[in-house]
């Protein structure tokens, strides 16, 4: 309940909301009149702090010694307390306060606040009415009260400005701490640093050698040791400071993080600066040349610390060098031919060089006696952006014991600092060659049971007799008895381990020849030629040593594809076989002629690579054996209509190099003003279509062959109509898009919207061929092969699905892919003939690619030897060549 006292009176009773006015109002006055008591006794306190500041950003309390150190640092406390005795007499203003000060610098007379409280001294109905009136009309005056802000009246405190003394020396201390001989706030709290002289006749020249697998420059490091923040630098960094000059030996020291201290001793022969003194110079003077000799500091920097010789000091924050991630990228997987592939992905700071497999056996007997060790997986890393890359390795490791048993897989890499990452397990069955010839697989199995553990020798022994128990049924061959008798023999005299692995050896050849007679041979051949070169390119051998390991890989392949023609002559053809699953002997050609001619143009990189992606196609080819459940091929009316696509792609693409040469020309006509150059040229003819449409190429191919274009004689005018005379061309293809379009629905495909959209495109780029017309012809045509290759993309998403899952096999020694699922018989998805629709995942250039950019960069040589006259387009054209 209020208090009587504090009950609204006068114009407060009836105006509530003048009443809270002024209570906010006397609230902020109070606030204001607090304030003012508070000023003047804060400026000591702030002097106080300031005068400690200044103290410590000059460095008065790291050059004076402890002693005087800790007496200043006890008086500063002392005054600290001193100067907050002033603040005992504070007290909250009251309200009578308030108003007084409200109505005073309001300016506001008859006291307009205390009288809303006052009472008539007469109380007659007369005298309230009046006294109510007049409080009244002085509320009125009250409703736009101001408080203001505080008025400390510091000045009458302190008459001689003295407090401008400790505001400027602050910020002349601020400034002065910035410098190198500037102190810190925690000086006075610590011990002054020892005080070390720096002798001037010394000269101390270091330097930071980051390890060269980091790839950063050497860092300098300056003359005075001015460096504030300390110097970033790798792990494993080399140090080393060269003293020279003065009279004594410079002691050179490397202050750990810790504070240990660690002398870094001379690793260096020293070497006089001076020259031996002569033999005419006086004696006394031996001793000073001996002196001024100059001594080499050397150590590697493995954790942060600092580095003081001669009273100067550099900081090191050694950064750490992490360790390799690995991790599979996608489950290992069998491949075709029994190989195993591995994809995995690697990241390190500065690279990872070295990256293997690590397969052990899940289980495991402590007493065997293996007669191989673990089997060796090494992965190929791109060498290029090897601190965050993907690869994929295919190795065979059918032959080794372990094949077919269970194990478990672990990723490990290695950086150039030695660290190692490892991989989470994976366990799976290690892929193991598939035999479909019984007695085959029999002696791999017996090979494989002495091989795991030689004490089992007896078991296999017993394993090959019973395949010889009634050879004339089991065995119909003569000669794979013969050999089965002679592995017993071989088997039974065994002793020692080179006898036994000669004649796990032997079994394991008497096995692969009873399965593919000489194939497997010309195999392992191959795989072992793949191998040898991939280490000569690993290790950077000369271009000689290449080209013969190339020429071995040619050989083995040639007889590779020999052997494996002689065994499918009879194996049985499939009908409808489609020609775009089958591997050709000259595409293999083609792409080993890649590898060498990156190999030997010094991008061994790329060649290591493509010779990867080679191993890994051979190991997804199928040998040719015929699939149960085989399925016919894409039917003939789908590969007609692919055929005809790429005819499309190419013809315009041919189009618009056309119309491109001839715009270029004309604009080049019309920049010179030549109106004349000659009256028949060969161009026109050659632009005229044929009876079917299609462009006269025999002349061109002619022309080109003696090294000059036609259209170079010919004027403006017969430029422009040259290119109007490719708009029937231009017409001509948009029909045959149509006519496609119209067959695919046919066929119960939907078009995609990509034909749509090029077709009119194609309609746009033909308008503005008949008008001459042709920048805007190009661009209309460029349009259109874009979404050319979008709709091809579309269809043939649609074929592959259809087509998911088949198999196909191809006769007269050609091979195909055993697992079809969008993929050629090398392993890589598969493009139909023709242009390229945009599947980029590809990286294998193909053949026409490479002799385009062949043609662009021996026209840009010709151009540059010619000697253009600006300077600009000079530069342009180095810039391209990158010879600048």
């Amino acid at each position: 309940m209020t208090s009587p006292s504090r009950q609204k009176k006068g114009a407060f009773a009836f105006r509530p909301s003048l009443a809270r006015l002024v209570t906010t109002k006397r609230l902020l006055a109070r606030i204001v009149l607090f304030f003012e008591q508070l000023l003047p006794p804060l400026m000591p306190v702030l002097s106080v702090i300031a005068f400690y500041l200044s103290a410590s950003w000059f460095g008065l309390f790291r050059s004076v010694p402890d002693w005087l150190r800790i007496l200043l640092l006890i008086a500063f406390a002392g005054a600290f307390l001193v100067s907050l005795l002033p603040f005992r007499t504070l007290r909250w203003p009251r309200i009578a306060e308030a108003d007084r000060m409200l109505e005073e610098r309001n300016g506001l007379p008859h006291q307009p606040v205390t009288v809303q409280e006052d009472e008539p001294a007469f109380d007659t109905p007369f005298g309230r009415a009046l006294w109510r009136e007049h409080q009244t009309r002085m509320a009125e005056k009250i409703a736009a009260l101001d408080a203001g802000l505080p008025r400390p009246d510091i000045a009458a405190h302190d008459r001689f400005a003295l407090r401008a003394v400790p505001a400027l020396l602050l910020v002349t201390a601020f400034g002065y701490s910035l410098s190198i001989n500037g102190g810190s706030i925690r000086d006075a709290l610590q011990a002054a640093p020892e005080q070390v002289v720096s002798d001037p006749a010394v000269r101390i020249d270091a330097w930071v050698t980051p390890p060269s697998y980091t790839g950063r420059a050497p860092i300098y490091l300056t003359a005075d040791g001015s460096e504030q923040a300390p110097i970033g630098i790798p792990q494993f960094s080399g140090l080393t400071v060269r003293v020279s000059g003065g009279k004594t030996a410079e002691k050179v020291v490397f202050r750990k993080a810790n504070g240990e201290a660690q002398d870094i001793s001379v690793q260096a022969d020293t070497k006089p600066q001076q020259t031996a003194a002569s033999g005419s110079e006086q004696p006394t003077a031996a001793p000073a040349s001996q002196a001024l000799v100059a001594q080499t500091h050397m150590m590697k920097l493995q954790e942060n610390g600092a580095l003081e010789v001669n009273g100067r000091r550099w900081s090191f924050e050694v950064l750490p060098d992490k360790a390799p991630e690995i991790a599979f990228d996608g489950l290992p997987k069998r491949s075709v031919n029994g190989a195993l592939e591995i994809a995995f992905t690697v990241k390190d700071d500065y690279g990872v060089q070295e990256a293997h497999a690590e397969i052990v056996p899940v289980e495991t007997d402590p007493t065997a006696t293996p007669l191989y060790p673990l089997p060796e997986y090494r992965l190929d890393i791109p060498r290029r952006n090897a601190r965050d890359a993907k690869g994929v390795t295919s190795r065979n490791l059918t032959e080794h014991p372990l094949a077919g048993k269970r194990v478990r897989i672990t990723l490990v890499a290695k950086d150039a600092a030695g660290q190692t990452g490892r991989s989470p397990p994976y366990e799976m069955a290690l892929p193991s060659r598939p035999f479909n010839e019984p007695l085959a697989a029999a002696v791999a199995e017996e090979r494989q049971v002495f091989a795991l553990d030689t004490r089992k020798m007896p078991q296999a022994i017993a394993l090959n007799e019973a395949l010889t128990i009634r050879p004339e049924e089991t065995i119909p061959k003569l000669t794979n008895y013969l050999l089965l008798e002679s592995a017993l023999a071989r088997m039974k005299l065994a002793r020692g381990e080179d006898a036994l692995k000669d004649t796990a050896q032997y079994l394991w050849e008497i096995a692969l020849g009873m399965e593919d007679g000489d194939l497997s041979l010309a195999e392992r051949k191959l795989r072992e030629a793949q191998q040898n070169l991939a280490d000569a390119l690993d290790r950077n051998a000369p271009d000689a040593e290449i080209k013969k390991l190339m020429d071995e890989l040619r050989k083995a392949m040639q007889d590779y594809m020999t052997e494996l023609a002689q065994r499918m002559q009879n194996a049985p053809m499939q009908p409808n076989q489609n020609a775009q699953n089958i591997l050709r002997q000259q595409d293999l050609e083609r792409m080993m002629d890649q590898i060498e001619n990156l190999a030997r143009s010094g991008n061994r990189d790329a060649a290591q690579q493509m010779l990867s992606e080679l191993q890994r196609m051979m190991n997804n080819l199928q040998a040719g054996r015929p699939q149960r459940g085989q399925q016919s091929q894409e039917n003939s009316e789908a590969r007609k209509q692919i055929d005809k696509l790429g005819e499309i792609l190419r013809d315009q693409q041919k189009l618009m190099e056309q119309t491109f040469r001839l715009d270029q020309q004309l604009r080049d006509r019309m920049q010179r003003g030549e109106s004349d150059m000659g009256e028949n040229d060969p161009l026109l003819d050659e632009m005229n279509p044929g009876e079917n449409g299609e462009p006269q190429d025999q002349q061109q191919g002619q022309q080109g062959k003696e090294g000059q274009q036609p259209s170079d004689q010919m004027t403006a005018e017969q430029l422009r109509e040259a290119l109007k005379q490719l708009r029937a061309q231009q017409d001509a293809l948009g029909k045959q898009l149509g006519e496609l379009q119209k067959s695919l629905g046919e066929m119960g495909m939907k078009p995609g919207p990509g034909f749509g959209q090029a077709q009119r495109e194609m309609e746009g780029a033909g308008r503005e061929l008949g008008q001459g017309r042709g920048q805007p012809a190009v661009e209309g045509q460029g349009r259109a092969l874009e979404a050319l290759r979008q709709g091809a993309r579309d269809m043939m998403n649609q074929m592959m699905q259809a087509q998911q899952g088949q198999q196909g096999q191809g006769p007269n020694g050609q091979v195909s892919q055993g697992d079809q699922n969008g993929r050629d018989p090398l392993g890589r998805p598969r493009r139909p003939q023709g242009p390229d629709f945009g599947d980029n995942s590809v990286k294998v250039p193909d053949e026409i690619d490479v002799q385009r950019a062949r043609e662009i960069l021996d026209a840009i040589r010709e151009k540059l030897g010619n000697n253009p006259p600006q300077e600009m387009e000079r530069r342009y054209l180095e810039r391209l060549l990158d010879i600048q």
